[in-house]
């Protein structure tokens, strides 16, 4: 005699009645694994190229101003200029190197070396103070700020970079003597190794506007 009651389901019966069930969970699962892997790739292909390292470096460029519009446009020329520069001695190394690329652009551009003055500080928080006290003298055409901050693990790297940066806007703004940021903001020390011909830049960029501020006043008293 069986021991099932009539209408139980046998153990064949479960196992269709599982089979059906399983069947029908994979009816409504999702797309496979490669139909997602493809859609990854498709949306990977739509997205813009990005630039390589090497290529996102910031690039001069010229405007083009109408030939009947006055311009007042500065030079980095340096004949007649008395030059400023305030170092940090914090990471010597690079700054020392930044140093260096500075003065060979002054010399350069014609400044005389007794028409410069390098005062060192102790670290990039002292830069925008000794830069303004150096535009207040009114002794100097321009001041070049050098410098180098390397990120740690702690937040100190954005206060010191953040304040080294607004506080030499803020001597230039209050001075209306050109300020000229010439400070490393890397990472790694590498970093700042490839960088170092930022102090040529900076001479640069202070001559500049040094001489456009000439012509400015000059334009001015006519």
């Amino acid at each position: 005699m069986s021991e099932r009651w009539p209408g139980e389901p046998t153990k064949l019966d479960e196992l269709d009645e599982v089979e059906e069930g399983e069947v029908e969970e994979e009816e409504e699962l999702p797309a496979s694994e490669e139909e997602e892997e493809e859609e990854e790739e498709e949306e990977e292909e739509e997205e813009p190229l990005l630039r390589s390292p090497g290529d996102q470096q910031h690039a001069e460029g010229e405007l083009d101003i109408p030939d009947d519009i006055n311009v007042i446009e500065g030079e980095p020329d340096g004949t007649r200029r008395g030059v400023a520069i305030v170092a940090s001695r914090y990471n010597g190394e690079i700054t020392n190197k930044l140093l260096a690329s500075a003065l060979e652009e002054l010399a350069e551009a014609g400044v005389r070396r007794e028409a410069i003055t390098v005062m060192p500080v102790p670290g990039a928080f002292e830069l925008p103070l000794a830069a303004m006290a150096l535009a207040k003298t009114r002794r100097f055409a321009c001041v070049v700020a050098l410098g180098c901050v390397v990120r740690g693990e702690t937040p100190h790297f954005e206060f010191i970079a953040s304040e080294a940066a607004s506080g030499l806007q803020l001597a230039a703004l209050e001075t209306g003597v050109p300020v000229a940021f010439g400070v490393l903001t890397v990472d790694v020390v590498e970093q700042a190794e490839a960088r170092v011909t930022k102090g040529a830049e900076a001479v640069r960029t202070a001559l500049e506007m040094a001489d456009a501020f000439a012509q400015l006043r000059a334009s001015a008293s006519r």
